[in-house]
């Protein structure tokens, strides 16, 4: 299989990114809207955005504006929605809007995710510090940007 140059590379993860961006605006959560893609092979293989678990009433905050404990992440979606179909994310790509908590980077080197892609700081670094320590190539992209090259988080 011939690897992609770093200048088609970047374009996709790119596009990837505006596409999380596109579909973090299905979330009903009012105080943040997340987006999460899981690629592999240049195929969507899953996706997700951060919100209620299913059968729930599509409300992500209390009247006070609290996110309820009960709501996801949109990479937590995007990695059990995978785990439900007959795809497997292992060797896959996570493109993400927003770095991700370290719950969720728990739950990224269990599937065997080798790459993230994000567009956005979390207020924490902790889920990028354990993916790096996991071996796990964690990337940050500014998809309006015109020339830049992945900025390996942290370095």
């Amino acid at each position: 299989m011939k690897s992609n140059s770093p200048d088609k590379q970047l374009n996709l993860d790119k596009r990837y990114i505006r596409m999380a961006q596109i579909w973090a605006e299905n979330s009903y959560c009012q105080r943040r809207k997340v987006g999460a893609l899981i690629v592999k092979d240049k195929m969507i293989i899953s996706d997700g955005y951060n919100g209620t678990p299913a059968g729930f009433e599509n409300c992500c905050e209390d009247e006070t504006g609290h996110t309820f404990p009960f709501v996801l992440h949109a990479e937590a979606n995007a990695i059990t929605k995978v785990a439900r179909s007959n795809n497997s994310s292992d060797g896959a790509t996570l493109y993400v809007t927003s770095s991700p908590c370290i719950e969720c980077a728990k739950l990224i080197i269990q599937s065997g995710i080798k790459r993230v892609v994000f567009s956005e700081y979390y207020r924490l670094q902790d889920g990028i510090d354990l993916l790096r320590r996991a071996g796990i190539t964690v990337d940050f992209i500014d998809p309006q940007a015109d020339d830049e090259t992945p900025q390996t988080s942290g370095q």
